[in-house]
């Protein structure tokens, strides 16, 4: 019955996953995103992640449904982050992005991709909570330097909104931030050593 009810939900989620993901990549080739103020940027960044958070910790189906999954895919999805890295750092280097933004983004998630592998080779207790604490702290720290400049409206913040870099905050962001804080709440109750053993 549990594994009929992870299907189903499971469904959803890639549905909703694919369905946003569509509706960014149109709306961000069509130039939607270029003609908002920033601070729309910002709040959609926000409240992309908030609303998975807040269906994860209200309902039950899906709260049981991220419990269920294999900690190593909860890791492995962070390999996005190292094209994610090289491509800020990209824009950072041809100064379409600010230097302070663009390093810390860029770096940032080059550093938690590559420690993807380390992370699934190593075989130790809380290995997988040590790692999601790390991504969640990078991630702040790259997220909080975006939504301040996108608020204060900093130059070349706005190249953030453009076809197909938008894709990374509106999209991308949203999801790993989400998936991050659902994990990192997974870990951090009490079966999260058992767990991080069992999926060793």
């Amino acid at each position: 019955m549990m594994t009929s009810q992870h299907s189903i939900t499971q469904r959803w989620f890639f549905l909703v996953l694919s369905l946003w993901g569509i509706a960014v990549l149109i709306a961000g080739y069509c130039g939607f995103f270029t003609k908002i103020d920033l601070i729309w940027i910002a709040l959609l960044v926000v409240m992309g992640i908030k609303i998975p958070v807040a269906v994860y910790y209200s309902n039950a189906d899906f709260h049981s449904y991220i419990r269920s999954l294999d900690l190593k895919y909860l890791t492995l999805f962070h390999l996005w982050r190292i094209p994610a890295g090289l491509w800020f750092l990209y824009y950072g280097s041809q100064n379409l992005l600010p230097e302070r933004f663009a390093a810390n983004a860029g770096y940032g998630d080059l550093a938690v991709g590559l420690l993807v592998p380390v992370v699934l080779l190593l075989r130790f207790r809380g290995r997988y909570t040590m790692f999601h604490i790390f991504s969640v702290l990078d991630f702040a720290i790259a997220v909080g330097t975006g939504l301040t400049f996108n608020l204060l409206q900093v130059p070349l913040m706005e190249n953030i909104a453009t076809f197909p870099t938008v894709m990374i905050p509106l999209f991308g962001v949203c999801v790993t931030g989400a998936l991050s804080i659902m994990t990192l709440d997974r870990l951090l109750k009490g079966s999260a050593y058992t767990e991080a053993i069992g999926n060793s």
